[in-house]
């Protein structure tokens, strides 16, 4: 897609003006998302900024009105995300225009990203298709009683740093894309518990603080059983406080499971695509792997 960007802009009578996303104050970027609802600490936007590359536009004053972020994942796939403006100029363009720099500097890779449903017809202009709803369920955890264990064969255990590869290997079968420096960054902040088989890991969930409270992903199983069984411990360990899980599937046992423990529906997003395949998680056929649940919505 060829497209002309520019540095500046001008903007309901006064000009902004794009820079590096790493120059701008923490404290900035989290006013800039809390304007829009969006649940993102310092230490979220921070790490965001150490897996991703961005922009932030802000006017001649310094205030920031807008960012928009990519992640690279190996050479020619990306996710986009932490595309906001503050709600005065969300009607002036300033998104498109965001949206046409990162375009021009992730050119030549696949991207994936998750729309709001204010963003969904921005996305469309630019030559997004719809793939899948991505319902957001949280709340203040309950613990169902439920603790499975694995069958004969099978041993659930904490990941350690050692398991990265393993982490990695399952995660790109299910994602569609190979990820493991963020799966080592991911680690870093995470607890995780995966299940092996045979000395094969066949399942995993990874949880960290995040807005609220904690989040849960990403988690990819081969079965809903198996999901189930990785990410039980984490609602367990986390009984009576907020939790969060971000996911493609819209039925089957484990987001029964997910229910009874009192995740509740609390909004939707929706994923879409600029070229490549998208992996459906609600097509599983229990043979391979899929992706659960998101390591958020900016990174997929």
């Amino acid at each position: 897609m060829k497209s002309r960007t520019t540095r500046s802009l001008t903007i309901d009578a006064f000009d902004a003006r794009a820079v590096d996303i790493d120059t701008v104050e923490l404290d900035q970027l989290y006013t800039l998302s809390i304007g829009v609802g969006w649940p993102h600490r310092p230490e979220d936007w921070q790490f965001l900024r150490d897996t991703g590359h961005g922009i932030a536009v802000h006017d001649e004053i310094g205030r920031v009105l807008g960012s928009a972020m990519w992640f690279p994942h190996g050479a020619d796939f990306a996710t986009v995300g932490m595309v906001i403006t503050s709600p005065r100029l969300q009607a002036l363009g300033t998104a498109q225009w965001l949206m046409k720099r990162i375009l021009s500097a992730s050119k030549g890779r696949n991207l994936r990203l998750n729309a709001t449903h204010a963003a969904r017809k921005l996305y469309l202009s630019l030559g997004f298709h719809r793939e899948r709803t991505v319902f957001q369920r949280q709340a203040e955890v309950q613990r169902s009683g439920e603790m499975p264990s694995p069958s004969e064969g099978g041993e659930l255990r904490k990941l350690a740093r050692k398991d990265l590869r393993a982490i990695a290997q399952l995660d790109a079968q299910a994602f569609g894309a190979a990820r493991p420096d963020l799966l080592a960054a991911l680690l870093g902040q995470s607890a995780g518990f995966g299940l092996y088989r045979h000395g094969r890991l066949e399942a995993f969930a990874l949880c960290r603080p995040f807005g609220r409270g904690h989040v849960v992903g990403p988690v990819v199983a081969s079965s809903d059983e198996d999901a189930i069984l990785v990410v039980a411990p984490h609602v367990a360990a986390h009984d009576g406080q907020f939790l969060r899980i971000d996911t493609h599937l819209a039925d089957g046992e484990f987001c029964s499971f997910l229910a009874r423990c009192g995740l509740v529906f609390f909004d939707t997003v929706t994923t879409m695509s600029l070229g490549g395949e998208f992996h459906d998680p609600n097509d599983r056929s229990g043979q391979t792997p899929v992706t659960y649940a998101l390591a958020s919505q900016a990174l997929g």
